[in-house]
């Protein structure tokens, strides 16, 4: 009986999950939308994922926040003692020591709201410096936006410069200033200042991430800044003594220019001139978003050394 030979028919299709190697894995990966766990997000969805995450940011400040001062038997409190006690050494230094204060009308209230702003500042400085590499172990552990570090950081000293901005402004009406509509625009001011300190956190937590020598030379650089920044003397009066090409390194300089906005709406009763506001918010911009950028080009070396 002759048999049969049944010829091969085509064959069957592989099941959409088989793995028969690695240009396959790929493709099934691709296919069910996945990624390597180290591929960079694009900016946009950097951006969407860092904001699906506010919560997690809130959370992480307060927490931060709660270890920042659980050493502390006055905790937060500190952060309005320190510039008040650093308002009263410099006081004394600059005011009745070297009379910086004999051309500035109210040089207490002049020096409260200089130390006070610039030390805001500082602090923002000091915390986002140190976000990445006060959290390697977090890093490691855990996927989300690093840029979420940063933020937690200036968040949390924001919360806490809102308390000293109240007292700042109370200590300015113990000096006598007038309460009027122009203090509103501490609002806005100070806004801008929070935008330039998160971009310059953010820009200094890669810094020191890669090159961690930085840190140890940052205090001087920000005490250098401090004494260029009019905290204790009046830019206008200073740059009108200094030869023109070096007005503009006064002028120019960020600080300077924040410290001023917020002392013409405290203390002179009177809008600052137009250009200082573009000037603090070309800056804010800048920072912000150059920070950003330079920060979120290594998102994904941070926790690898």
């Amino acid at each position: 009986m002759a048999s049969t030979v049944q010829q091969p028919g085509p064959a069957a299709p592989a099941p959409a999950s088989r793995w028969d190697g690695a240009g396959s894995a790929a493709e099934l990966a691709a296919a069910n939308g996945l990624g390597a766990a180290d591929a960079p997000l694009s900016l946009p969805r950097y951006l969407a994922a860092l904001w699906q995450r506010r919560h997690f940011v809130s959370s992480l400040a307060s927490a931060r926040r709660r270890t920042q001062y659980s050493e502390n038997r006055l905790g937060p409190v500190w952060f309005v003692l320190n510039p008040i006690l650093s308002a009263a050494i410099y006081y004394l230094i600059f005011g009745v020591l070297l009379q910086t204060s004999r051309d500035i009308p109210n040089f207490p209230a002049f020096l409260v709201i200089g130390v006070f702003v610039f030390g805001f500042t500082t602090r923002c400085t000091g915390s986002g410096a140190t976000a990445i590499t006060s959290n390697t172990g977090l890093i490691r552990a855990l996927h989300f936006p690093r840029a979420t570090l940063p933020v937690a950081a200036v968040v949390v000293l924001f919360r806490d410069f809102l308390i000293s901005l109240a007292v700042m402004a109370a200590i300015v009406l113990l000096m006598r200033e007038p309460l009027t509509w122009n203090w509103l625009l501490v609002v806005p001011a100070i806004t801008l200042l929070t935008m330039f300190n998160l971009g310059l956190a953010l820009f200094l937590s890669r810094l020191v991430a890669q090159v961690r020598d930085i840190n140890q030379v940052l205090p001087f650089i920000i005490r250098i800044w401090m004494y260029i920044s009019g905290v204790f003397f009046s830019v206008t009066m200073v740059s009108d003594r200094l030869p023109h090409n070096l007005n503009w390194l006064l002028e120019a300089n960020p600080m300077a220019t924040y410290i001023s906005l917020v002392r013409d709406c405290l203390m002179y009763s009177e809008v600052s001139q137009p250009w200082a506001w573009w000037a603090g918010a070309g800056w804010a911009i800048f920072a912000l978003a150059g920070g950003f950028w330079f920060f979120y080009r290594a998102e994904e070396r941070y926790g690898r050394s």
